[in-house]
């Protein structure tokens, strides 16, 4: 069997991908798999045409997020046909995997947070409220809904408006119905009933779209508001920052109050907490120094 025949098939097994994602799988597909593979023969993979495939990106200059990405899906499709025995050994055995590293999270200060609520309309500071409060990305705050109040200190994140679709879809590594709880800090609590009273809501979503009411808000009108704001001069943003640095100021929040990373990972849905620990492991406080002065209280009690 051909490599572009079998992954086809493998795709068709995927039933549990959001759109937005199987338009990233067959992105990869149709950009770097299948005119790597696309005829090969299956039973001909093995360490050296994968290696050989990381190195032709390498020398292609794709980025690494890409190179990363496209290696992912191979591995998955590999990794299935060794299951079902296509091959006696794998043929990713010994392969380097490349390594994305994200750049450090551009974060706003707790100054330049309180000048961001200020900057925009009310749909603007109750955006910058939810994301840098209870940690929620872009499309899931463009979902924000008074309903999800579950208790006084509690928000509960059960959707996103996809930006694919441009409707209300399950949550990003979610399966449909499944949901995270998150904290909700007073000041948030009241930034978003305080929107609630002022302007209604429509079946609990504060937010609906400014030229059509029948329709979700989008999350790119929140993006488009940023860069007004940043066009204009009025703010002071750090180089490189962007909205959802408003999301990482939640994380680094957390961890600077030392809450378990564990924990924090769980409530920004991140589908590993080796995302977590890559992107924010420079925020958490605590050195070796620091660590063995802790230790030895024990120790010398």
């Amino acid at each position: 069997m051909r490599f572009d025949e079998y992954a086809t098939a493998w795709k068709e097994g995927q039933r549990h991908l959001a759109p937005a994602s199987v338009g990233h799988l067959d992105s990869l597909l149709q950009h770097h798999l299948y005119p790597a593979f696309g005829s090969r023969r299956m039973g001909t993979f093995d360490h050296k045409v994968v290696d050989g495939f990381i190195r032709t990106m390498e020398r292609n200059g794709a980025g690494l997020a890409t190179q990363s990405n496209a290696f992912d899906k191979l591995k998955a499709i590999l990794l299935d046909a060794h299951r079902l025995g296509l091959f006696e050994e794998s043929p990713l055995l010994g392969v380097q995997a490349p390594v994305y590293d994200p750049k450090k999270a551009v974060i706003p200060s707790p100054e330049q947070l309180r000048n961001l609520r200020l900057a925009g309309d009310d749909i603007f500071t109750l955006l910058v409220d939810v994301m840098s409060g209870c940690g929620l990305r872009n499309a899931e705050a463009a979902a924000v809904n008074v309903n999800n109040i579950v208790a006084d200190d509690v928000y509960r994140v059960t959707e996103q408006v996809n930006q694919t679709t441009k409707h209300y879809e399950r949550l990003k590594h979610r399966k449909p119905g499944e949901y995270r709880d998150v904290p909700l800090p007073a000041r948030v609590k009241d930034s978003i009933e305080r929107y609630a009273d002022k302007y209604g809501t429509v079946d609990g979503y504060l937010l609906r779209h400014p030229h059509d009411a029948g329709r979700p808000y989008q999350p790119y009108l929140l993006q488009n508001q940023w860069q007004r704001l940043k066009r204009s001069g009025a703010l002071d943003i750090p180089e490189g920052m962007v909205i959802y640095g408003c999301r990482h100021f939640f994380a680094s929040n957390c961890l600077a109050h030392r809450i378990p990373i564990t924990d924090v990972a769980e409530w920004m849905g991140h589908k590993s907490l080796e995302i977590t620990f890559k992107i924010y492991r420079h925020l958490m406080p605590g050195s070796i120094g620091q660590a063995a002065k802790m230790l030895n209280v024990e120790l010398t009690a």
